[in-house]
């Protein structure tokens, strides 16, 4: 059916089209509100939307019909209130979910994300990745199809989240350094020939671990309400980096901007897989921390879990001290010269860097501002990522946005 309005003179029942089909045109834009946490109400979703009440409450009336979100017709006023309190807006407890699926360099872990950023399910994978991704994805959509099974729940589409850059338009793992994933790997399209193996519909996506986590970030977690938004984070190897303009990942003309690894912060520093020196990559990642720190990686958990834990409990350790501040001094330098290129209003660090933040925000703070043009004004805040699994949420964000973009096409 048309977006557009019947331009025609009307009566009643013309009138009563037009409406609809205005409303079904705003069914994307207000399911995002309710998904994002920006329509509590049907008042705040006729205000954001610049829609009448009527066309508002119709629009409502419809996304529940699809099963997406839920109507409380009768909320309760709140204290002090007057006047008739508005419909609250919540997204349906047992609505469809996506499979989401990420793979890192010390396994792998499948999940059922539902509307709002919401894990219904999640099974963590092998520890040894094998070097045919075919296997490994075979294996992480085997994982969530059986939680599929087990819930009963309906699958709209599937997404997956790689330490790797991945080349648009083919959906290619460009560098899956980590994995021994041969370069250039179609990850996408292996991605959704495994989906369609399972049984499962809808569409089939493919991104960068950090370009997820920064995009989770941004609508439901420590990127909210910030423009431009800078990430950059530790995954269990190497670090990555990621920027959301206006609500939108920043991927450049073929998906690999921000590739932030491999900026120089100590000329003299560890060899890089890419050839140079000193990189983000080698010398801000788990496992430069636990060899600046004397401690022989065990086999026993991942680098990126036991580099946390011995900075969470054991700071006091005059070694492991000033290991992270070494790793604190590089990031630093790395983030001031992104930030004099980006003029990001907001950087959040997960993984590890989360952690050194949490253990000396002070210090990470001042080298940002004494390196950068923003320590003349004021400086940029610098936040911990607040999501668990943010990375899976960022794929499955993936599997949402055509269902976001036209509820009724998607769910047809």
């Amino acid at each position: 059916m048309s977006g557009k309005a019947d331009p025609r003179p009307a009566g009643n029942g013309t009138t009563s089209r037009a409406r609809l089909d205005r409303g079904r045109g705003a069914l994307g834009p207000a399911l995002e509100l309710v998904h994002t946490g920006r329509a509590p109400t049907r008042a705040v979703l006729t205000a954001e939307l610049g829609v009448t009440r009527a066309t508002a409450g119709a629009v409502a009336a419809e996304l529940e019909a699809l099963g997406l979100i839920r109507v409380d017709a009768r909320p309760g006023a709140a204290a002090g209130s007057q006047g008739r309190p508005s419909h609250r807006l919540a997204l349906a407890e047992d609505g469809p979910v996506v499979l989401a699926a990420q793979v890192h360099a010390d396994g792998f872990r499948a999940a059922l994300v539902g509307l709002g950023g919401q894990i219904v399910a999640t099974a963590p994978g092998c520890e040894a990745v094998d070097a045919d991704p075919a296997k490994v994805l075979g294996s992480v959509v085997e994982a969530g199809a059986d939680l599929l099974r087990e819930t009963g729940r309906r699958c709209v589409g599937a997404g997956l989240a790689v330490p790797s850059a991945v080349a648009e338009p083919e959906g290619l793992a460009l560098n899956p350094l980590h994995l021994a994933w041969p370069a250039g790997a179609p990850v996408r399209r292996i991605f959704a020939e495994c989906v369609r193996a399972a049984g499962l519909t809808g569409p089939a996506f493919a991104g960068n671990d950090v370009n997820l986590a920064a995009l989770a970030e941004h609508r439901h977690g420590a990127g909210r309400g910030a423009r431009d938004l800078l990430c950059v984070a530790t995954g269990h190897r190497g670090v990555g980096g990621a920027l959301v303009l206006d609500g939108r990942l920043h991927t450049g003309s073929s998906g690999l901007a921000l590739e932030v690894g491999h900026l120089t912060v100590n000329p003299e520093g560890r060899p890089c897989y890419c050839g140079s020196r000193g990189c983000l990559d080698v010398e801000a990642d788990p496992l430069a921390f636990l060899t600046a720190a004397g401690r022989e990686p065990g086999p026993e958990v991942s680098l990126l879990q036991e580099s946390n834990e011995l900075i969470r409990h054991h700071y006091d350790d005059p070694t492991v001290r000033k290991a992270a501040e070494a790793l604190i001094d590089r990031l630093g330098l790395g983030l001031a010269g992104l930030v004099n290129i980006l003029n990001p209003d907001r950087i959040i660090l997960g993984g590890l860097h989360r952690t050194l933040l949490d253990a000396d925000p002070d210090r990470l703070r001042a080298v940002v501002a004494d390196r950068s043009l923003w320590g003349q004004s004021g400086g940029v805040p610098i936040l911990a990522c607040t999501l668990d699994h943010n990375s899976l949420v960022g794929a499955a964000e993936l599997a949402w946005q055509p269902v976001l973009d036209d509820p009724l096409a998607a769910l047809s």
